[in-house]
Formats: structure tokens, C-alpha cells, sequence
């Protein structure tokens, strides 16, 4: 079984001016598309090759770090474009209700993510994550993930240049407020949160 690139939820310009098409053609069609296929390439013939995309990120971590790469990452992707939506929305009330407990409010923690996501060092991927009934922001670098962690990802916005650069340049705070303020997915995050456990990657 090999795994697919995943279609977008959305039209690939409705993101715009925050993502635009151009940026979604090269990240999603190009890079995700690279990482999926070097996955699979990986994997073909392996015990893995009938395993979950979630399981092959678990059995790498520590042991095959080319694999753990690309397979986290077509992870990531995968979750990074379900993170966004053209509206964004609102937070269910039991997401909303643990926001106020973690953060103060939701405004507080949208300015808490633009904080982190500005001050992460270089490449990574910035996640708003459950744990324990309380919720936390969470960074990984590079191409790390909490799909295998002990925790239960609801959101994350990636912070590797490639995501922002042609929109934006090298201003990555101005491409975090623009995620943040208008295209999070909080319907996503809210049936992560509900499901109560990690999501899992669909190709």
C-alpha cells in the first residue's frame, strides 16, 4: 500500500493573501508531494509497507532518520493543511473552556502562537496540543511531530521558510498573523480535541 498526497480541503487560492495559490502549487504539490514519494520509496518492500503512515513514524524515530524525515513530515503536511480553512471558525465550547483555563482567552492565545512561531529558530513546526485534559503550545524542529508523541495535536502552523517565503519573504510575523487571526481551522481542533485522539493521515 502506498500512501497518496492528499488533496487540499480547500481551493488553492482560498487562503489568499495569507497562503497564496502559488505558495500551496509549489508547497503542497511539490514538497509534500517529495515527501510522500520518498516514504514510500522507503518503505516499498519492508515490513512497513502495509503500516499505517503514523506507524512508520513511530518505527523510524531513532532508528532510520532518512525514513523518520520524510515520513513526519508527509505527517505534518498532511495536518498543517487541515489546520487552515478559509473562515477559520470558532473553538467548540469544551476547546473554548480549556482555552480560558490555559491561556486566558482566545485572543491571548492566538498572540502566544504568533510569539512562538515568530521566536522559533529557524526550521519547525509550532502545534497547539491536549495533554491531560489541559492544553499547551508545543514547538518541533525541523522535521519532528507529535503524531507519535504523547500528546494529542490539534493544530499546528509551519514555520520552515518554504511556507511563507513567496508570500511574504523573510517577514514570517506577518504570515503568522495572518494564519492566526483569520484562517486556523478551529473546527478541526475541535473535533481533534473531541475524538481524543491523534488525528490520523487519510492517504
Amino acid at each position: 500500500m502506498a500512501f497518496k498526497l492528499i488533496d487540499l480541503p480547500y481551493a488553492s487560492d482560498a487562503l489568499a493573501p495569507a497562503v497564496s495559490a502559488e505558495t500551496l502549487s509549489y508547497h503542497h504539490g511539490k514538497h509534500h508531494q517529495a515527501y510522500i514519494d520518498k516514504t514510500n520509496a522507503a518503505i516499498d518492500g519492508t515490513d512497513l509497507a502495509d503500516k499505517s503512515l503514523e506507524d512508520v513514524v513511530a518505527a523510524a524515530r531513532g532508528s532510520n532518520q532518512g525514513l523518520f524525515n520524510n515520513a513526519a513530515q508527509s505527517w505534518n503536511h498532511g495536518f498543517y493543511w487541515h489546520s487552515m480553512a478559509p473562515e477559520g471558525g470558532s473553538p467548540s465550547d469544551e476547546l473554548a473552556s480549556l482555552i480560558d483555563d490555559a491561556f486566558g482567552s482566545l485572543d491571548d492565545l492566538k498572540a502566544k502562537l504568533a510569539e512562538r512561531g515568530a521566536g522559533h529558530f529557524a526550521s519547525g513546526w509550532v502545534w497547539l496540543a491536549e495533554k491531560g485534559g489541559k492544553l499547551s503550545i508545543e514547538e518541533t524542529h525541523d522535521g519532528d511531530t507529535l503524531a507519535d508523541q504523547d500528546f494529542n495535536p490539534l493544530l499546528t502552523i509551519d514555520v520552515w521558510e518554504h511556507a511563507y517565503y513567496l508570500d511574504h519573504q523573510n517577514k514570517r510575523p506577518e504570515y503568522l498573523d495572518q494564519v492566526i487571526k483569520g484562517k486556523l481551522n478551529w473546527g478541526f481542533a475541535s473535533e481533534n480535541l473531541a475524538r481524543g485522539e491523534t488525528w490520523k493521515y487519510p492517504g
